[in-house]
């Protein structure tokens, strides 16, 4: 090889150094071709990446899906709390209007109570519409007048007036307890306490009628009616008619028959307050009246289950075995004479009854099958237990209550 590098190449001069430089260009250019090609990156770095479906590539799309998605969800429930909150298709209710006396208490307490009366259909929507439409204290606490199945709207806007001054009429059926005669005041919307107002009385003393100290409230003299009661009338008020009534109406008793067998005035309201319990057919009070004399007369244990039904404060549920073993001086299957006092308030009719029982000799009775709440009465063992074999029998091959009332 000569000292010059460029002796070597071809076509030029080397004298002339534009042709050497021309000559060294192509040498340089003729070595890169003979050089591996560089492989191609899988991305060409002057292409923007495409996407692949799978990868972190594709988040953009999934974001944007899950955001629509959160805010379709934020609609519905939007909406669903618009139309539970705010009902725009529920109205002023419907059927008859009823008085509802609404007593001092909170939103909630009054929501409670509405929601109870079938006036709405949900407490808790009822104090969010409230708040939200800025009624919380604007409710007038009284008597109202409502519907069944009204909007809280409409039920927040009765409850924004001043409460109206109306009468209350309360009915108090005959053999009704103490219990059940406060449950019938508090339906009809009349405020106050009926159990307190009627424990006791100044009008009124119980011993003052034979009972000796027993009476531990005002059960039996209760008088059973219909009332109407004047605007701005309680319970205290009620009681005091009904006591009233009952001076007026035991006053003209005829009580002679009762006190030649020892018994008193408040014993014959015992009396009389079972018979309005066991008996459905008029005809029947006397007949009755004189299976509760007969019976004591000999010393038998009445065996009247409305008297264990009274213990139990349970008037409607069938009564289990347990139940009629109950341990309370009210249990006339396990004690003998007549219970510590009445176990409810009965009318004028019972109380006849009671003064004055029929002339018959029958100690049993049970229901009569086929019959609407008619009895089979019996003066001997043999007697009733047939009599109580038959409605057994009616009573398993129908199912249920042998009785066939119109």
């Amino acid at each position: 090889m000569t000292d010059r590098w460029f002796d070597d190449i071809p076509e030029h001069d080397p004298d002339d150094p534009e042709a050497v430089a021309r000559a060294l260009r192509r040498k340089e250019r003729a070595a890169g071709r003979g050089k591996s090609k560089p492989q191609k990156s899988e991305k060409d770095p002057l292409r923007a990446p495409r996407s692949s479906r799978g990868s972190g590539s594709g988040s953009p799309n999934i974001g944007r899906i899950a955001v629509v998605a959160g805010a379709a969800v934020a609609g519905i429930l939007v909406i669903f709390l618009f139309f539970s909150v705010f009902q725009p298709f529920k109205g002023d209710g419907e059927g008859e209007p009823f008085n509802v006396n609404v007593p001092t208490g909170s939103v909630a307490d009054v929501g409670d109570l509405l929601a109870d009366r079938g006036v709405i259909s949900n407490s808790t929507m009822f104090q969010i519409n409230a708040t939200v439409t800025g009624k919380r204290d604007k409710i007038y606490h009284g008597n109202h007048s409502f519907r069944k199945n009204m909007s809280y709207s409409s039920a927040l806007a009765e409850l924004g007036k001043q409460p109206a001054k109306v009468p209350v009429t309360v009915v108090e059926r005959e053999g009704l307890s103490r219990s059940e005669m406060a449950d019938a005041a508090e339906a009809a919307g009349l405020p106050g306490d009926y159990m307190s107002a009627s424990e006791t009385s100044k009008d009124l003393d119980p011993d003052d009628y034979g009972a000796d100290g027993k009476a531990k409230n005002l059960e039996g003299f209760l008088w059973p009616a219909t009332y109407e009661l004047k605007p701005g009338s309680d319970a205290q008020d009620l009681v005091d008619q009904q006591l009233q009534a009952f001076k007026d109406n035991i006053a003209g008793v005829d009580m002679k028959y009762a006190k030649k067998k020892n018994l008193t005035t408040y014993d014959v309201l015992t009396i009389a307050s079972m018979i309005d319990r066991e008996v459905a057919v008029a005809k029947e009070r006397p007949l009755v009246a004189a299976v509760i004399y007969n019976r004591l007369k000999q010393g038998e244990p009445l065996g009247i289950d409305a008297t264990i039904r009274f213990a139990l404060d349970n008037w409607t549920d069938p009564l289990t075995e347990s139940d009629l073993a109950v341990d309370s001086p009210y249990n006339t299957r396990l004690n003998q004479g007549l219970p510590p006092g009445p176990i409810g308030s009965p009318g004028l009719a019972s109380i006849e009854a009671a003064a004055h029982p029929a002339n018959v000799d029958y100690l049993f009775y049970v229901v009569k099958p086929g019959t609407c709440n008619e009895h089979a009465f019996s003066t001997t063992l043999e007697q009733f237990n047939e009599d109580a074999a038959a409605y057994q029998q009616a009573l398993e091959e129908k199912g249920s209550s042998p009785t066939t009332c119109p």
